[in-house]
């Protein structure tokens, strides 16, 4: 009878272990998914404010063509594609934007426009709200990822199915500031449709 009594207590003891276990696993997974979904937003907001500053750029007789197609092209890469092509997508597009704010340094027309300084000071507003909320998805990801590895959750991590989750993280080589010379261009000058010009990029 006692035997029984110690096999029933193992039994339950190791019930409640697993419940435990797979109960944390889900509240610090819907953590990460919760920050995601702060990041998402964020980046719809983003992608909803592209279209207005391409189109204030555009009004303005010198710019540079290349740099609003990568900008157009990423801006539906934001929203698409898995979490981490989305996150890749974003960073790339902060270095494009940076490209097209180096514009208003050279034209001071552009700087000055009213509907070109609100769009910029929207999309740099955006910028640090997922800045802000990377960090906390960043720690997310890491306590869940250290909860998936470490023991005895390791072992249960993979009978349930729970994968690793990717941090948000910038790639060096895009963290630098980015210096765009547009030099001087000819106004008179016609426009070759199958040449694009290129963004000079400055020496240090």
């Amino acid at each position: 009878m006692d035997i029984l009594w110690i096999i029933g207590g193992i039994v339950v003891v190791i019930l409640a272990i697993i419940v435990l276990t797979y109960n944390g696993f889900i509240s610090k997974r819907n953590r990460v998914q919760d920050a995601w979904a702060q990041i998402d937003v964020q980046l719809k907001r983003r992608y909803d404010l592209i279209p207005n500053l391409v189109a204030t750029v555009k009004g303005y007789k010198k710019y540079e063509k290349s740099v609003l197609t990568n900008v157009t092209k990423l801006r539906s890469s934001i929203i698409t594609g898995s979490t981490d092509d989305r996150l890749k997508a974003n960073d790339q597009l902060t270095k494009a934007l940076k490209s097209i704010f180096a514009v208003a340094e050279s034209y001071p027309d552009l700087k000055a426009s009213a509907n070109f300084k609100e769009l910029q000071d929207q999309l740099e507003t955006t910028e640090d709200k997922i800045s802000f909320v990377r960090t906390s998805y960043n720690d997310y990801v890491l306590d869940y990822n250290n909860a998936i590895q470490q023991f005895p959750g390791n072992f249960f991590a993979g009978i349930f199915g729970f994968g690793r989750q990717e941090f948000f993280q910038t790639p060096e080589g895009e963290k630098a500031p980015v210096k765009v010379d547009f030099g001087d261009e000819d106004d008179d000058q016609p426009t070759k449709p199958s040449r694009q010009s290129k963004p000079k990029r400055s020496r240090k």
